[in-house]
């Protein structure tokens, strides 16, 4: 039986960012308005432990928000000595922080490697130095490029994070953002639609009328294209949008922008409902009844959401009858099409193969 992998997550808001960039607001993306302590850290860890069945899991501390290695090197040490305690007792596997490109040196990795962190994620969000510029990120594509390869050096898990329709951004710059980051070879990665969050200069660009952000049946077409290239390259796509919190919806602190609360859904139903377009035409399906075959944990995902992939299929080809069969002797992310005729199986990886 494979353990179930849990992440406690302390967030260290804004603290050490050199920079305003115009999407970010860390106080309201992480619903955190103080500083967190060591004492705080310790007293998450218990609490998230007390809950958490110990033998049959992979437990993770990940230090989120802010750019966590700006902060005075005494206050890392200070943060991660709380965490690192656990790691040393075996209540915990890994930590986990995030950061700037540009926050990276060989102190500071000593520092991380003496506390026991072996994941570092980089707020990379684009490799376009136009957007980079627009988005006032305060560093180059040079400082991601030299923050992997020390990274590397160092034996660090290397984790990316990629935003999609910052200022001056477009669905090519953002694709050749991702081809950029593949080249680097980091083990997994984050997409994230750019959202107006309140109290950002990103939302005072859009009250001007000077920034739109993307639609969300565009968001969830690039956040497509860019996970299958991630993962095609054999790089793990860890999460797809914004995290929601209570303040994190639509109307409250999202001022505008392609927020939805399952966007990785809404991404892997897509995939799944192209997949089944390759199908249907490929095997020039006899168009009065077709059963789809997926195993049952993929189920939600094939359908879409209120069975929008269906709807889809229904309205595009004209079926008389879908009929959507769960089995589990399918292997995940594969579905199987048959007609009265004939019948043929694919998986994700098969298909991804397969595009350009």
């Amino acid at each position: 039986m494979s353990k179930q992998h849990y992440i406690i997550p302390i967030f260290v808001p804004h603290r050490g960012c050199p920079h305003d960039c115009v999407f970010c607001n860390q106080k309201k993306i992480t619903g955190q308005l103080k500083d967190t302590t060591d004492v705080e850290v310790e007293e998450k860890i218990n609490t998230y432990l007390n809950t958490i069945d110990k033998d049959n899991s992979v437990i993770e501390v990940a230090f989120y928000g802010g750019s966590f290695t700006a902060i005075p090197l005494s206050d890392q040490a200070r943060l991660l000595s709380a965490a690192y305690k656990y790691v040393q007792s075996g209540l915990i596997h890994n930590i986990r922080v995030s950061t700037r490109p540009d926050c990276i040196n060989e102190d500071i990795l000593n520092n991380l490697k003496r506390y026991g962190v072996t994941i570092v994620e980089l707020g990379v969000q684009s490799m376009d130095e136009d957007v980079l510029l627009k988005s006032r990120r305060g560093h180059t594509r040079e400082a991601v490029i030299n923050a992997v390869k020390l990274l590397k050096e160092f034996n660090f898990i290397v984790g990316v994070q990629q935003m999609v329709g910052l200022p001056s951004d477009t669905p090519s710059k953002s694709i050749n953002t991702t081809k950029q980051l593949i080249a680097l070879k980091p083990d997994i990665a984050r997409i994230y639609p750019a959202l107006v969050i309140s109290n950002t200069y990103m939302e005072e660009m859009f009250l001007r009328n000077e920034y739109t952000p993307l639609e969300l049946k565009e968001a969830v077409e690039i956040c497509k294209d860019i996970m299958i290239l991630f993962e095609k390259n054999e790089i793990d796509v860890i999460r797809i949008g914004l995290q929601p919190t209570e303040n994190i919806i639509m109307g409250r602190d999202v001022i505008a922008g392609p927020f939805h609360p399952s966007m990785r859904q809404l991404v892997e139903s897509l995939v799944y409902r192209d997949m089944l377009e390759y199908l249907i035409n490929d095997m020039k399906c006899i168009r009065d009844s077709i059963e789809i075959i997926v195993n049952p944990r993929d189920m939600s995902d094939l359908l879409g959401q209120k069975k929008e992939n269906i709807k889809y299929l229904n309205g595009k080809y004209k079926f008389n009858k879908i009929s959507v069969v769960q089995r589990e002797d399918i292997e995940m992310c594969s579905i199987v099409v048959q007609d009265v005729e004939k019948s043929r199986k694919m998986s994700k990886k098969y298909y991804y193969n397969i595009l350009k």
